[in-house]
């Protein structure tokens, strides 16, 4: 049986006295792409700014390769493999395509303040293999030509793949998606999702927070569905396609819509 990357135990979370995330538990597998669905308000990006270490949990446990991390700050869990993107789009605009890839990829990096200051051929050096492997994934992404254009230039969709390339640049193990698809025309989102795959038979483990059922239907190997901060169904599409208060509470809202 796989082993279990994230475990996240009894999680709570309250704002003012607002239960935003009530006694849930839930696990993902490595190599797996599990989705978290559910309507507006439900608690998807609560959960995952918990999981990143924007939030602190209000009681529970959240697990990374049976390691608590709930008390680490974000970039210690970033530095043990946990990457994620934004609803909101977090790109640098003013920077290059390239620079914004190469700062996902400096959390890798083993220079410490005096080479900086130097400016050591260590540094040179590992600035170089920074840059390469940050090229690197610009021509997977199909962004190579790009790599000098200002980032604020590029469309919606490029900035998308920006940003996801920036997120994969320091190798995680986990990697956080919050609604990747959202704002994308169908071509795009399609592409999307054929980037997200391909990543998950390269071996990536992918959280994902995403509206688009389709992309959720098609790529997911088990659905946590939320309403009101707790979990009212989870397992593969077709048991959640048929539960009756995934149908009440999301889907079947969104077929009336």
């Amino acid at each position: 049986m796989t082993a279990k990357l994230l475990q996240v135990d009894n999680l709570f979370c309250h704002f003012d006295g607002v239960i935003a995330v009530a006694d849930l538990s839930f696990s993902v597998r490595a190599g797996e792409i599990k989705a978290v669905i559910g309507p507006n308000g439900a608690g998807k990006s609560t959960l995952f700014n918990m999981i990143a270490g924007v939030t602190r949990p209000s009681a529970g446990q959240i697990r990374f390769d049976d390691e608590r991390i709930d008390h680490l700050p974000t970039f210690r869990r970033a530095r043990r493999g946990i990457a994620r993107t934004f609803q909101n789009l977090q790109i640098f605009r003013d920077m290059s395509v390239l620079e914004n890839v190469m700062v996902g990829r400096h959390m890798r990096s083993a220079a410490g303040m005096t080479q900086a200051i130097l400016h050591s051929s260590a540094l040179r050096a590992e600035e170089r293999a920074i840059a390469a492997a940050a090229m690197d994934l610009l021509d997977r992404f199909g962004l190579a030509s790009k790599a000098q254009t200002q980032a604020g230039t590029l469309s919606f969709g490029q900035l998308k793949v920006l940003e996801l390339a920036r997120s994969l640049a320091c190798e995680p193990r986990l990697l956080l998606l919050d609604e990747p698809a959202a704002g994308l025309p169908h071509a795009e989102a399609d592409r999307m999702g054929e980037i997200i795959s391909s990543l998950n038979r390269d071996g990536m483990t992918v959280l994902l927070v995403e509206h688009n059922m389709r992309m959720v239907m098609s790529l997911s190997h088990d659905i946590l569905v939320l309403n009101n901060g707790r979990r009212i169904a989870e397992g593969t599409a077709d048991e959640v396609r048929r539960h009756p208060e995934v149908l009440a509470a999301y889907l079947g809202e969104a077929e009336d819509a």
